[in-house]
């Protein structure tokens, strides 16, 4: 069930097909549930102020107001010590398609609703003229 939905969510045509796939076995059903329903558009027509994959963002926890960046990324490159966050988690899920200023929600494993506002986002490979990342 995918409770982190909360208004639009816009996937690059790229984004969306690398990630249909990923391994039926692999894909969380929140994540399963996001490519069936999110917008998708060419790469070249994603606004700079939504989350695609390879996205720098910084992002704030509501209840602490700690801030911290992260990368969101492909399975293969996540080291969420070093910030880059697999787009299979719950974060990564909840992230995923967002426009700045979100407040993304996502269900974490142990039951408990995880959130964050998308503070910025510093960097989108769309926006830099990377279509192909």
């Amino acid at each position: 069930m995918l409770a982190t939905i909360h208004g639009e969510r816009t996937l690059t045509e790229l984004d969306a097909a690398r990630l249909n796939k990923l391994s039926v076995n692999q894909l969380p059903s929140g994540l399963a549930d996001l490519l069936d329903i999110a917008e998708v558009l060419p790469s070249r027509e994603v606004p700079a102020n939504i989350v695609t994959m390879y996205s720098q963002i910084e992002i704030e926890d509501p209840a602490t107001q700690q801030v911290q960046k992260i990368t969101l990324c492909y399975p293969g490159d996540a080291e969420p010590t070093a910030g880059f966050i697999s787009v299979l988690s719950p974060v990564g899920i909840g992230l995923l398609g967002v426009k700045a200023g979100t407040l993304a929600r996502w269900q974490m494993p142990n039951g408990a609703e995880g959130a964050a506002r998308v503070v910025a986002i510093l960097f989108q490979p769309e926006a830099s003229g990377d279509y192909t990342t």
